[in-house]
């Protein structure tokens, strides 16, 4: 098991914001829980330095192009890349030195999985470098895939069958559990054990990470095959129940 960095990016700031709340529809709704004011520049500087690979850098709306441009130039091929990218524009991340883009509104349609466009992207940045974002929100008893900055529902549930297709597509998965997306009030447990079931491939899971304890539960609940990303509960995030120092020594003893 990893510990998985993040830097999140909105209207071209690092920020910690409270998922669910993110509404285009109703800008007034969005809940942050931190905005940096430091550069995205320094946050992938430090996760150099520790050595904290395969985290990734989200662009949530427009307004943070910059602002990836500058962690990628901070640290090439050290972390991977989400937010807008298509079959057109993923290539250009990874020369900007993405280790890897993430995908997830562009390979849905109406609800559906757009498999044209699915194989559009396996062809032009290469299975082992594209990462499905597979992020969701529970409706009944079920996770769904959730697309638009996990504003919209897809028809696609989280199941063996979906994740298995998928898997054959891609290098690894990058799952936030919506609902609980920067509260610091505990996991979603039953969507980590059933990742730690069902994923053939490394998966990272996010969401709702509140102390060191959580962590220790994704890894049993998981079956030590999962990773985790932690945001608003770090320090380094205006957070005060994790200091980053901890997880950064969970990860070295764990890996």
């Amino acid at each position: 098991m990893q510990f998985r960095p993040c830097i999140d990016l909105h209207d071209g700031k690092v920020k910690q914001i409270v998922g669910s709340t993110l509404k285009d529809d109703d800008p007034g709704s969005l809940q942050t829980n931190f905005t940096a004011e430091l550069p995205s520049s320094w946050f992938a500087k430090l996760y150099q330095k520790d050595n904290l690979t395969g985290g990734h850098i989200i662009k949530l709306g427009p307004g943070n192009e910059d602002a990836a441009t500058e962690a990628l130039a901070a640290w090439p091929g050290g972390m991977q890349i989400g937010g807008g990218i298509t079959a057109d524009n993923g290539k250009q991340w990874l020369d900007k030195g993405a280790s890897h883009v993430i995908v997830t509104s562009y390979v849905f349609r109406g609800g559906q999985i757009n498999h044209d466009n699915l194989q559009k992207l396996v062809q032009s940045v290469g299975k082992e470098r594209l990462v499905l974002d597979l992020s969701c929100r529970k409706k009944g008893d079920d996770y769904y895939i959730v697309t638009d900055r996990w504003q919209k529902f897809t028809d696609v549930i989280v199941s063996p069958a979906v994740i298995d297709g998928f898997a054959k597509l891609c290098d690894e998965f990058l799952v936030h559990a919506a609902d609980v997306e920067g509260q610091c009030r505990g996991i979603a447990a039953d969507l980590v054990e059933k990742l730690g079931k069902w994923s053939p491939i490394p998966t990272t899971y996010a969401g709702g990470v509140k102390d060191l304890a959580d962590i220790e539960l994704i890894k049993k609940l998981g079956d030590n095959r999962l990773h985790a990303t932690v945001g608003s509960a770090l320090d380094i995030f205006g957070g005060s129940t994790m200091t980053y120092k901890e997880v950064v020594n969970f990860h070295k003893n764990s890996c």
